[in-house]
């Protein structure tokens, strides 16, 4: 199928999500399994270059449609919703800078499907803050760097074929005070930990990656050296936080249309009418509508705001990913409220959504730093405080 449009791509994805992603979904949490199956079909699908321009022989999209195929993928399966997301986001620094050899060596591949790529930016020592990395580059001889440090987190983990690693200077190196590097999965010297074992967001395979004395070529610097807070607020965050938002959003409407569906389904045997007849449970399931609704609208204000690069950009998708993170929660937990004990049950959907959600405010920028953000984008103060 030729992609010509956004409802192209929208087609082809739900295609995907109710043959593979759906099916899958329940088993990729409970055994927590990373989501294999869901990647080879949405690269097969044409869709591993969405965000990559049309001049590297990708999609060409931007934000708004990060958003809407977070947000179908997340609500069947948020686990490969943010696994898929965080691809995106990585490809997208990829190709906001490239060189030619960039150009080839991996933006082709992805384009094709045939190469996954991944963040590795946050770490043990800094926490939300991951702007401000520890591990080090130096340059080991005319045509090398050499990167060590440890990274936590790492979505994707032993799957992707590279990741978008975030280093520091050493002070003689004169190397700038923070860049990017693009290392390949099968540069020596990377150790894994691990698999994480979260709460919620089982499939995603996130683990910590040391990095010791990891050489790689020169031309794999992405951008200048220094460029890393660049790359940081101008590409990592508006993508990031619009593919959390679009998966939180995904999460909360499934959860919307779980009780949606209970309330019309469920009958008293002793008169026949069903929990939907109720006019308090009408009233509190049209809230919840509405919460949806609202907080969906606001999300594609802010990726369109982010695509266009209108004044209030930051401001918006900073509280994007916030207001989603609210919506998610709070939806889910009213919802199982909704659907009684059959949702409280440990094999329900509705349980899987409720830990899925919870990561939404935990994951960072966490929802109390993006707030205080836009606070300051708002106040015309500066996004980092000194």
């Amino acid at each position: 199928m030729k992609i010509a449009n956004l409802e192209d791509v929208l087609r082809l994805v739900r295609d995907v999500t109710s043959e593979v992603i759906a099916p899958q979904a329940d088993t990729v949490d409970r055994e927590r399994a990373w989501p294999a199956a869901s990647f080879r079909a949405l690269q097969q699908a044409g869709l591993g270059g969405l965000v990559v321009p049309r001049s590297a022989g990708g999609l060409g999209f931007g934000l708004a449609a990060l958003a809407r195929v977070s947000e179908e993928i997340g609500l069947a399966c948020p686990s490969s919703a943010l696994s898929f997301g965080m691809h995106h986001v990585a490809a997208a620094v990829l190709a906001a800078k490239p060189t030619s050899e960039q150009t080839e060596r991996f933006l082709g591949p992805i384009v094709r499907g045939e190469h996954i790529t991944t963040l590795a930016l946050s770490e043990p020592g800094s926490g939300a803050h991951f702007y401000v990395p520890e591990a080090r580059l130096s340059r080991a001889t005319d045509d090398e760097l050499a990167i060590s440090g440890t990274k936590s987190f790492v979505t994707n983990g032993t799957h992707a074929d590279s990741y978008v690693v975030s280093v520091g200077a050493v002070e003689d190196a004169d190397l700038g005070r923070f860049s990017c590097v693009l290392v390949p999965k099968d540069a020596k010297g990377i150790t894994w930990g691990p698999r994480w074992n979260g709460l919620g967001m089982r499939g995603n395979d996130s683990r910590a990656m040391t990095l010791d004395d990891v050489r790689v070529h020169r031309a794999n610097l992405l951008g200048q050296e220094g460029d890393q807070i660049w790359y940081v607020f101008n590409v990592v965050a508006p993508y990031f936080l619009v593919a959390m938002a679009g998966t939180y959003l995904g999460v909360a409407s499934a959860a919307l249309e779980e009780a949606r569906t209970h309330l019309s389904s469920r009958t008293y045997t002793h008169s026949g009418s069903t929990l939907g007849s109720q006019p308090l449970l009408q009233h509190r399931l049209g809230v919840l509508w509405g919460k949806v609704a609202r907080t969906r609208a606001f999300v594609h204000y802010a990726a369109a705001a982010g695509d266009a690069g209108t004044s209030d950009a930051l401001a918006a998708l900073c509280s994007a990913k916030a207001e989603v993170a609210e919506c998610a929660v709070d939806v889910v937990n009213e919802a199982m409220t909704l659907v009684g004990g059959k949702g409280y049950g440990e094999d329900s959907r509705m349980h899987r959504y409720l830990r899925d959600a919870r990561a939404a405010h935990v994951m960072a920028p966490t929802t109390d730093i993006l707030r205080t953000w836009t606070g300051r984008v708002l106040l015309g103060q500066p996004v980092l405080a000194d």
